[in-house]
Formats: structure tokens, sequence, C-alpha cells
């Protein structure tokens, strides 16, 4: 009996430690940012975004995914969509950097190495690390002294992939951060007049939207069964 349970736990192992197929490719689209400042659409790509990840497909439905994100962002109160936004009139630049670690879960099974299992909508969900600039001082009009603010965000998202030609694949995918600060927009704001004019009820999103290409490499998959 003992001699059955290791070798059903053998031949598992092998199986997991067999289907290494691994992915790495590039993100191209666009970022944009909900708070204090400007419009409000969670999908509103206004700034040019982009990352580069790497995948480890443990099973045709399951992958753990490391993601860095470059996300430059802004936002401007002449295009929101409320009169009072308008009439102030602020607005703000900044650039995010962002590293993630997470799961991305296949609705169907995903393996390029079938004809029949190519293509999949999928959902993701992280833990990421972030940097951004923040003004903490203005010494003389006009020069700023900025300090790099550090924070945790939860991101999470939807896409779909599929198989382009032989080894690469694309993907569409929209992903959703909400942080735990709510500064962001405070690059260029620091007269007392202007932040007490903030609506300063919320913590601060930023986006991500795009489009991206995968190469997939590694030993052919010999997938344990999706979860």
């Amino acid at each position: 009996m003992k001699k059955s349970i290791l070798l059903i736990v053998f031949v598992s192992l092998s199986n997991v430690l067999t289907s290494q197929v691994y992915e790495a490719g590039v993100f191209v689209g666009g970022s944009n940012y909900v708070g204090d400042v400007g419009r409000t659409n969670y999908i509103y790509p206004n700034e040019i975004a982009g990352a580069a990840f790497f995948k480890y497909n443990w099973n045709p439905k399951m992958a753990i995914r490391a993601t860095y994100s470059f996300l430059p962002i802004s936002g401007n109160d002449l295009n929101a969509d409320t009169d009072f936004k308008r009439d102030r009139g602020l607005n703000f630049t900044n650039t995010i950097h962002e590293f993630a670690l997470g799961l991305e879960y296949n609705f169907y099974e995903y393996d390029l190495s079938s004809p029949e299992k190519t293509w999949t909508p999928y959902i993701l969900v992280e833990i990421a690390g972030f940097n951004y600039q923040k003004v903490v001082a203005e010494p003389r009009p006009g020069d700023f002294v900025f300090e790099i603010e550090n924070s945790l965000t939860i991101p999470f998202g939807f896409g779909l992939k599929s198989k382009l030609i032989g080894n690469f694949a694309f993907a569409i995918e929209a992903k959703f951060r909400y942080t735990f600060v709510n500064d962001i927009e405070e690059t260029s704001i620091v007269n007392v007049d202007e932040l007490n004019k903030l609506i300063d009820n919320n913590n601060d999103w930023y986006m991500f939207t795009g489009v991206s290409l995968t190469y997939t490499f590694g030993r052919p998959a010999c997938y344990t069964k999706g979860l």
C-alpha cells in the first residue's frame, strides 16, 4: 500500500515538473487614473503605457504571473464631467512603476500544443508594490521638492488570449488597481488653497488597458488536470 501511494505521488510530481511551459511577453496600451482630479471613467486610457511579464503555466487552467508595469498617469479637471471640477481647473501628471505577482485563471483549458485549446477568456488577481512621486515642499514658486512614495495595491482584471502563429500568442486585457493611498495626484498641487478644494474622501485607482505579444517556450506540455 505504501509503495502504491509513493508511486502515485511520484507520478503526480513528475507530471508537474515536466509540464514546464513558460511564457514571456510585453503589453502595450494605455493607462488612466481615477481619483480627486479629472475624469472618473475606469476604462479611459489617456497615457501610453507598457508592461513586461513572465508566466509559469502550472496546468491548462492556471498560470503564475510576474509583471513589471510602467504607467504614466494624468488628470485634468477641464476634462471632467462635473461643473465643480471644470471650474476648479486642477491638473497633474505622475509616473507609476509597479511589480506584481499573482494568478491567472483560464475559463477554458489553454495549451498552444493542442489545436483545440488555443484560446480562452481569463481573469487574474495579484498583489503588487508600486511607487510614485509626490511633492513635499515648494521652497520657491515653481521649485518643487519631490519624494518617492511606496505602497501596495491589489490588481485584478480580465482578458482574452489566443494563439497567433507557432509559439506566439496575443491577448487583450484590462487591469484595475485599488490603492491604499490618496495622494497620487499631489505632484504639482501643493498650494494649501488648492489642496482644500480637493474632494478627498476616497483612495485612488489606476488602470491599464492593452494588448500583449507572448512567446511560449520550455518542454512540451504534460499537464496535470485543470483546476
